[in-house]
């Protein structure tokens, strides 16, 4: 399964949002945002499906992807393109849930090590490693793996046949350009996506091939 393009994942937190998730949306996949994944993994079952629900509701016009955090179970039922699973998730599972056409993501970490990556091998389409950079959203989380710690999970990652992406005080459009030049598929971003969704047009562009034109 290829990353959706631009190879960006915004997350959601609500409590970071100036309006409800599915306005917040609206915006991102106004803005060029194909990929959003709902997060939010306090509420409860039944309010995190009907939020999936109009969330996916809002990104079909526009052709973007809408994954789920944590529950392979919950994101079938919502319909949901895939899920994005906790280092300790099973690819595997999920996979055999979710079917072949499933976008299957891992979060990682400096601490989880190489066989986390192995897991991901051959089931996850792609991981996500944190934090790449300070980060607002989550201050004081880290170490910060910076563009050479970043670069050391690409090469396992490539080893692996993951693809990596990056997250973590990726706000900056140099942040952006290092992150890739390191190696990384793509990027990741949660508090910037839910307060100004218009900051994020000089991260998409810095995620475009030279030449190309943003999606709208």
């Amino acid at each position: 399964m290829s990353l959706p393009e631009p190879p960006l994942l915004a997350i959601t937190d609500r409590r970071l949002a100036d309006r409800p998730l599915p306005q917040v949306a609206e915006r991102l996949f106004a803005c060029g945002v194909r990929w959003l994944s709902l997060r939010d993994k306090d509420l409860p079952d039944g309010e995190r499906l009907d939020l999936a629900r109009a969330l996916i509701a809002c990104a079909r016009p526009w052709g973007a992807r809408i994954t789920l955090h944590g529950d392979p179970a919950l994101a079938a039922a919502a319909g949901a393109d895939g899920v994005h699973l906790p280092a300790l998730g099973d690819p595997a599972a999920a996979r055999a849930l979710l079917g072949a056409g499933a976008l299957i993501g891992l979060s990682l970490h400096d601490s989880d090590g190489a066989a986390a990556m192995a897991r991901a091998a051959g089931q996850a389409d792609y991981v996500t490693v944190s934090p790449v950079f300070p980060s607002a959203s989550k201050p004081g989380y880290g170490p910060c793996l910076g563009e050479v710690g970043l670069r050391r999970w690409v090469e396992l990652g490539v080893r692996c046949g993951v693809p990596v992406i990056g997250l973590g005080g990726l706000d900056r459009a140099d942040a952006v350009a290092g992150c890739r030049a390191a190696g990384a598929a793509g990027i990741a971003v949660m508090g910037l996506a839910m307060r100004d969704a218009q900051a994020l047009t000089p991260l998409l562009a810095a995620l475009a091939p030279e030449g190309a034109d943003l999606p709208r």
